[in-house]
């Protein structure tokens, strides 16, 4: 009897343990997409230059810290997938309640989480359009799992882009871009053109993480227009060491809000819930109101009450939320 209370025990104990990890997978972002890419370095001047889409590499925005120690394994994974050419990084540092990390601003840490949600670092957005966060693999290993995201098509066919950049002085400099783009993707979307400023790497052996050098940090992101031709000029910030500071061409198309459906009375119908706009001339029941008239009916047009056909009336028995 002991041998079997035991061995029920541990079946039990068991049975609470909590599975294996295994890492979650990406999610879609219903945001839009961010693409291009095309960079110089800041105290360069870089003649006009071409590039298709399809040479264009993943643009891959990562939110870390100095502190965060699993953002080491992801960030290796994605050099390792960077080293192949599939993909280029921008690392926004976390800032918001930040006192370890020097490389933040709130700026951007409030642009992450108004565009991406709040997130602890490390997480991955894939051409701001599918995050990854955690550093643990759904697929394989991180690396196989980064290639994948990074070879997703955008389906933006057929285009390019040109860009060019002549620095100014220390603090500055001018951006001319031109995009050629099929009209359909600016089809109810708003094209942003930004400049994305990065400090190639900087040290920081304070970092508790222990990666000394901090690559790829986002120093300011600057929106020049929203026309597909341009010149534009642009601020670059002071480095926290060295002169390594490169400027990045990116473009975002973002879905504009639908328009509200407003009704004569001046209700806005597209919002749902208590202003659903239906007509006043046939006011609809509520669920409950129904199900409540769906019973009485079987209740009462019976002798006695049949609670097997009230089981299976389908609007008393109910209908399954998606």
């Amino acid at each position: 009897m002991r041998q079997l209370v035991a061995a029920i025990g541990l079946t039990l104990l068991l049975a609470c343990l909590p599975a294996p990890s295994s890492g979650l997978p990406a999610a879609p972002v219903e945001n839009g997409v961010i693409f291009g890419g095309q960079w110089s370095p800041a105290g360069n001047a870089t003649a006009p230059v071409t590039h298709n889409f399809s040479e264009m590499p993943a643009v891959v925005e990562v939110f870390t810290a100095t502190w965060c120690e699993n953002c080491v394994d992801v960030e290796h994974a994605l050099d390792d997938v960077q080293a192949e050419g599939w993909l280029q990084q921008y690392h926004v540092h976390r800032a918001i309640g930040e006192t370890q990390d020097p490389f933040g601003t709130e700026v951007l840490d409030m642009r992450w989480r108004t565009k991406y949600q709040p997130s602890s670092p490390p997480t991955v957005v894939f051409n701001g359009s599918m995050k990854k966060i955690g550093s643990v693999a759904d697929d394989g290993t991180l690396q196989n799992e980064f290639t994948n995201l990074a070879k997703m098509d955008l389906g933006l066919g057929a285009g390019s882009s040109t860009f060019s950049w002549t620095p100014i002085d220390n603090s500055s400099g001018t951006v001319t871009w031109l995009l050629d783009l099929d009209d359909a993707h600016l089809a109810n979307a708003t094209l942003n053109v930004s400049v994305f400023v990065v400090e190639s790497a900087a040290d920081f052996e304070e970092g508790t993480n222990g990666l000394g050098t901090y690559p790829h940090i986002v120093r300011n992101i600057q929106v020049l227009g929203h026309e597909r031709q341009g010149t534009g000029t642009v601020s670059l910030p002071t480095t926290f060491d060295g002169d390594d500071l490169e400027v990045h061409l990116l473009y975002e198309i973002v879905p504009d809000e639908p328009e509200p459906v407003v009704e004569e009375n001046g209700q806005d119908c597209s919002t749902g819930g208590e202003q659903d706009c239906e007509s006043e001339d046939t006011p609809a029941l509520s669920v409950p109101l129904t199900l409540v008239a769906a019973c009485a009916a079987v209740l009462f047009t019976r002798g006695r009450p049949n609670f097997d056909r009230l089981q299976a009336h389908p609007i008393a028995a109910g209908v399954a939320d998606r």
